[in-house]
């Protein structure tokens, strides 16, 4: 091994000593790794960067009102088709991304995520063509990628040259897609998710441990003296990759990094250079393109509790447009009374006091050929059965649809796409601008004592919801009722709506079925019972009765 070699590892080693020096002392300041403002200020005005500050910001009625959302989860992760987190996986010796990266483009040490990034063109997209499609699906507002973990800006980025004005398409996506949600009237979220890649690049720094290329180094060892002849030249491949550290703890454990997310565990700290470099960038694109919503894929913000960075960035758009929203994972009550809590892939079963979201996708989170393939995508009946049972809990549901590379998607995201759209044209009135009732449902599943898992990743269960299974929502002149799904028997009883229950005293007589007219009903001391005609939607029939 080359001197070189050695002189990294020492430097890397003393890097960790020093920084994590900090970390062991008393606690003499709150936030360990503070951002500096030299570069980029934060917005001043009657928000401060303090949980006690930020609480007094509310979560505006337009969001509450909205409901639903779609997502283009869109980067050069989409390339090679393999699915999410492939510029992760594609370091990992033996795993499927590996196998294809290698078949297809070549060996991790001579071809890594930096030289996919040129292959990502975009040539066939069309921003506005597809904000006004998601729009007619009943989306009210609009959601792009920012950047990913694989640390790509996908704007004409000040902070970071691994960008995709300078790289791949050319072109300032996020600038693009600003400008049709703005045609389109629909409000922008931006989403953010480069503070990881400290962590999540380092399989990036591993070598293959069988076969002819074993003990040889993969390209996140790179720099930028190794570009001269290279497509890349002038570029520093640390930039993108940020590894010039030591691993974190387990760090070959493929598993670890998800007990290291909120920088526990053995994470090896950031740098302030790389936390004040992710902060620099967002204010960049939050000044440039002024979103209304912007989403961190993090355990409460970015980089906390180790720094500052993320409430600086809240405070800044809060001061900015206060009518902003921010999202959290994983958040405590204080902290979801200054944040929208976002639970992904998944729903509390009960109403929750505060506005909050579910993050959803149709298949992988970056397009993936073998969903494509297997007919792997949800269904527009099962995506419209969460939309109804988180409204029902006082949520919202942002939904991705994934793009291919070039910017398009595939015949079966359309057909799922088409189905969303009639429904919602028939039903959007019972979605849109209304609230929870005294109870969410009744029925099997909403009996069950479903838990999420982390921020999340329950989804599953609400899958096996049927006819049986009943969601309410309410404006203040109805009262909506969903079953989730049609009933073979043609009949349904809700026996939330008994004659002499305590929540609707009103007595009903007849009820609207949305889409096609009145119904008459007979409300017993069981429950109303519905007689329904023949299915005239193939997902779900809709109750709406007078309160």
């Amino acid at each position: 091994m080359s001197t070189s070699f050695f002189g990294n590892i020492m430097k890397k080693t003393l890097f960790t000593i020093l920084l994590c020096l900090p970390l062991v002392m008393a606690n003499a300041q709150e936030y360990r790794i503070p951002v500096s403002e030299t570069h980029e200020q934060m917005q001043t005005g009657p928000y401060e960067p303090t949980w006690e500050s930020l609480r007094t910001h509310e979560t505006p009625e337009w969001f509450r009102n909205a409901k639903f959302g779609i997502w283009a989860h869109w980067g050069p992760q989409c390339v090679e088709g393999s699915g999410d987190w492939m510029a992760r996986s594609l370091y990992m010796e033996g795993s499927r991304e590996y196998k294809w990266h290698v078949e297809h483009y070549g060996h991790p040490s001579e071809v890594g995520f930096k030289d996919i990034l040129p292959l990502f063109k975009a040539e066939r997209w069309n921003p506005e063509q597809l904000v006004q499609r998601y729009k007619r699906c009943g989306a009210q507002y609009f959601f792009v990628l920012g950047n990913h973990h694989d640390n790509f800006d996908l704007w004409d980025s000040k902070y970071q040259p691994w960008n995709s004005k300078n790289i791949g398409p050319k072109r300032d996506i996020l600038d693009e897609w600003a400008q049709a949600a703005k045609k389109a009237g629909l409000p922008l979220g931006i989403s953010f998710h480069a503070d990881h890649a400290w962590t999540w690049y380092e399989p990036s720094q591993r070598y293959d441990l069988q076969g002819e290329k074993a003990g040889i180094y993969y390209d996140g060892n790179l720099r930028k003296d190794d570009g001269k002849g290279k497509w890349w030249e002038g570029l520093d491949p640390q930039q993108l990759y940020q590894q010039e550290h030591p691993m974190s703890k387990g760090s070959w454990d493929n598993g670890a990094i998800h007990s290291q997310w909120d920088w526990s565990s053995g994470a090896c700290p950031p740098s302030q250079e790389f936390v004040t470099n992710f902060y620099d960038r967002t204010l960049d694109a939050i000044n440039r393109y002024h979103p209304d919503l912007i989403y961190f894929d993090v355990t409460v913000l970015p980089f906390y509790p180790l720094s500052d960075c993320g409430l600086k960035i809240a405070t800044h758009l809060y001061n900015k447009n206060p009518r902003a929203v921010v999202f959290g994972k994983i958040l405590n009550e204080e902290q979801r009374q200054a944040l929208t809590w976002d639970v992904e892939r998944g729903a509390p079963n009960e109403i929750i006091p505060e506005p909050w979201q579910t993050c959803n996708c149709i298949g992988g989170w970056h397009y993936n050929t073998r969903i494509y393939e297997r007919g792997e995508y949800k269904s527009a009946a099962t995506v419209v059965k969460q939309l109804v049972d988180i409204v029902s809990k006082n949520g919202n549901l942002l939904l991705s649809i994934p793009l291919r590379a070039d910017g398009t998607y595939d015949e079966k995201e359309s057909k799922v796409l088409d189905d969303l759209e009639a429904w919602m044209t028939v039903n959007g009135e019972s979605i849109f601008g209304t609230r929870p009732w005294v109870r969410f449902g009744e029925g099997p599943v909403a009996e069950q004592d479903i838990k999420l898992n982390a921020q999340g990743f329950n989804d599953g269960q609400f899958a096996k919801m049927d006819a049986r299974d009943i969601r309410f929502n309410q404006t203040s002149k109805y009262l909506y009722v969903t079953a989730m799904g049609w009933p073979e028997s043609g009949q349904i009883m809700i026996k939330s709506l008994a004659k002499g229950n305590k929540e609707f005293k009103k007595s009903i007589s007849n009820v609207y079925l949305l889409g096609h007219g009145k119904l008459k009903v007979r409300q017993t001391a069981e429950g109303l019972v519905v007689k329904l005609p023949k299915p005239c939607n193939a997902i779900a029939p809709v109750l709406r009765i007078n309160k």
